[in-house]
C-alpha cells in the first residue's frame, strides 16, 4: 500500500514538439475517456489516496478539458483533488474564449510561459510556427482575466544573446505594472532545465561559468527570487569536471523508489516512474495487460532497467564510464547524476 499514487495519462498529447521538453516526443493518440475510470478503480485500491490527471504533456488539450477536470476530482480521493497547476495549453487560450475565465474560476492566480528568445528563435525550439505570436496573445488573454503570466526562459550557448529580446519584451509589455493593476506579481526566470529527453540534444552548446555574466538583470534578479536563491551558480549548478571528481568518490547507490509515486501512463498504456525521460530503461509494464498490482510491485522491486541500475551501480562507476572530466557545463548534481544514468543504460 502506497501513500499515495499520482496517474498521468497522456490521453490527448500536445501540438507543440518543444526542443526542450524532458518528456521527449511521442506521437498523440486520443484514448477513450473511460480509461481515467478504469485507471482510478485499477491502482486505487493500492493506495490510501489516488490523484488523477488527464495529461502528463500540454494540460487542457483535450476539447472536453472541464469535464476531463471535473471526472479527474470525482475520481481521486479520498482527499480533494489538488489545485490545477500553474500551466495552461497556450494553444487553447488564444482559440477558446470560455477556457481562461474557467481557469481563473478554479482559482488559478499565474500560468507559465516559456519563452527562448525572439520570434524565430521561441517558433524553432516550441515546434511550431506562430508559437510565440500566440505567446503575447495568451499574456493579453490572462491579465485581461485576473491572471499573471509568468516568464520562464530556457537557455543554452544557443539562444543565449537573445536573452537580452525576452528582457526588452517585459519592459515592452510592462509586465511589472499591468501585474501589479490587477493584484498579482509578476515573476521571469532563466534556467537550463534538465539534459533529458529533447533537452539532451543540447548537451554541446549547454552553459558554461561565464555565460552567466551575460544574463541581463532583469532577468538575473528575477532568477534569483524565483528560486530563493542568492546567486546564479546557486540556481544552474556547478561544472560537470567538479561533479565529476566528487562523483569519483562517491560509492553510493540510490534506490528510487517513493511512498507518493508520480506514474505516466501513455497512450499504449506502458507505464513509467516520473523521474526522466519516459524512455524504454523505466518502463516498468503495461497496466492493461500485466495489471496495476504487477506495475507497482515491478516500481516498488526496481525492475525497471534504469531503476536496477541506480539501485547496483555505484555514482563513481556511472561517472568513470560516462562523464567528462574535461567538461565546465554547469548541473545540478542530481540531474548530472540522471544523464550519467541515462547515458550507461543506453549503452549497456
Amino acid at each position: 500500500m502506497f501513500h499515495s499514487i499520482t496517474l498521468c495519462l497522456d490521453m490527448k498529447g500536445c501540438p507543440n514538439r518543444c526542443k526542450h521538453c524532458w518528456m521527449g516526443w511521442s506521437p498523440n493518440g486520443d484514448m477513450p475517456e473511460e480509461e481515467l475510470s478504469a485507471a482510478a478503480a485499477d491502482f486505487a485500491p493500492f493506495a490510501g489516496n489516488l490523484e488523477l490527471y488527464d495529461w502528463d504533456r500540454e494540460p487542457d488539450y483535450s476539447d472536453r478539458y472541464r469535464e476531463r477536470w471535473e471526472l479527474c476530482c470525482k475520481l481521486s480521493g479520498p482527499r480533494p483533488h489538488q489545485p490545477h497547476f500553474e500551466l495552461a495549453s497556450v494553444w487553447r487560450l488564444v482559440r477558446d474564449g470560455s477556457y481562461a475565465p474557467w481557469l481563473a474560476g478554479l482559482g488559478v492566480g499565474a500560468v507559465q510561459l516559456t519563452l527562448f528568445g525572439g520570434e524565430e528563435t521561441t517558433d524553432w525550439y516550441t515546434g511550431r510556427k506562430g508559437a510565440y505570436r500566440e505567446i503575447l496573445q495568451a499574456i493579453d488573454i490572462l491579465l485581461q482575466n485576473g491572471i499573471a503570466p509568468r516568464i520562464q526562459v530556457f537557455v543554452s550557448k544557443r539562444n543565449l544573446s537573445e536573452l537580452p529580446q525576452v528582457e526588452a519584451l517585459i519592459e515592452q509589455l510592462d509586465l511589472d505594472r499591468r501585474c501589479r493593476d490587477i493584484g498579482r506579481e509578476f515573476d521571469c526566470f532563466v534556467h537550463q532545465g534538465s539534459c533529458d529527453g529533447e533537452n539532451r540534444r543540447f548537451y554541446d552548446v549547454w552553459i558554461t561559468p561565464e555565460d552567466l555574466e551575460k544574463i541581463p538583470p532583469r532577468l538575473a534578479a528575477g532568477t534569483l527570487k524565483y528560486f530563493s536563491a542568492e546567486t546564479l551558480p546557486d540556481v544552474f549548478g556547478r561544472p560537470e569536471d567538479e561533479l565529476y571528481r566528487e562523483l569519483l568518490a562517491d560509492g553510493s547507490t540510490f534506490r528510487y523508489v517513493s511512498d507518493d509515486p508520480v506514474f505516466f501512463i501513455d497512450r499504449s498504456c506502458d507505464v513509467y516512474p516520473n523521474i526522466t525521460t519516459p524512455s524504454p530503461f523505466w518502463r516498468l509494464g503495461n497496466w492493461k495487460k500485466d495489471g496495476a498490482g504487477a506495475v507497482l510491485e515491478a516500481y516498488a522491486a526496481s525492475r525497471s532497467p534504469a531503476q536496477h541500475a541506480r539501485l547496483t551501480v555505484p555514482a563513481s562507476q556511472l561517472a568513470r564510464a560516462c562523464g567528462d572530466p574535461n567538461s565546465r557545463r554547469l548541473f545540478g548534481r542530481e540531474d548530472y547524476i540522471e544523464l550519467l544514468l541515462h547515458r550507461y543504460c543506453a549503452g549497456a
